[in-house]
């Protein structure tokens, strides 16, 4: 599990508990963070291997989890459990979202100065190995994803059209028509 998905030691050891429940249930964890406040927040973000959730895939998860958590009981307080999708201006997580997302406006900001910087803009170039690759103003460059303290898409408009489209099609699955139609009693005219 990298630093990315769970940032502190409390996160770490959540996700350890939540990540095989939601793996079980077909879907992949894609960040976890319990936040202080009067009543702490444990938010949650999941998805489909392949991309997107539903949700009353987010309600399914949400039981689940509650489930485990009730039973290991790791947080001592009462707490708020969130599960939502990643969003359109998702994080980027785990090494393969810097691959998925190539070509897309991204943010992502190093632990360390990296050449007298922390943070930078650009287009995501994909992966090399264990290098991040993004096109800033001065060229392709590549980070560790070791070095990463956050990173997230940038929401533009093209991002915005590119995932509506997704879901557009991903709605308009031909199969699911096919099997109505099969079902469908004929009629008489």
């Amino acid at each position: 599990m990298t630093n990315m998905i769970a940032k502190t030691g409390m996160d770490l050891r959540l996700a350890e508990i939540v990540a095989p429940v939601i793996e079980d249930m077909g879907f992949e964890l894609v960040r976890l963070r319990l936040q202080s406040g009067n009543t702490p927040l444990l938010q949650i973000m999941a998805e489909r291997p392949e991309g997107g959730i539903e949700v009353d895939e987010c309600a399914e998860i949400s039981t689940a989890v509650s489930a485990v958590l009730d039973v290991e009981d790791p947080i001592v307080e009462a707490y708020t459990l969130e599960v939502s999708s990643p969003g359109i201006d998702r994080p980027l997580t785990r090494l393969k979202d810097f691959d998925t997302y190539e070509g897309y406006e991204a943010r992502l900001e190093t632990t360390d100065l990296i050449e007298g910087r922390k943070r930078f803009r650009g287009i995501l170039a994909g992966v090399e190995g264990s290098e991040v690759l993004i096109n800033v103003d001065e060229g392709t460059i590549g980070l560790q994803f070791d070095w990463l303290a956050d990173a997230k898409l940038v929401m533009t408009d093209e991002l915005v059209r590119e995932m509506l489209k997704a879901r557009k099609t991903a709605a308009l699955d031909e199969n699911k028509y096919d099997d109505i139609e099969a079902d469908a009693p004929d009629q008489e005219e």
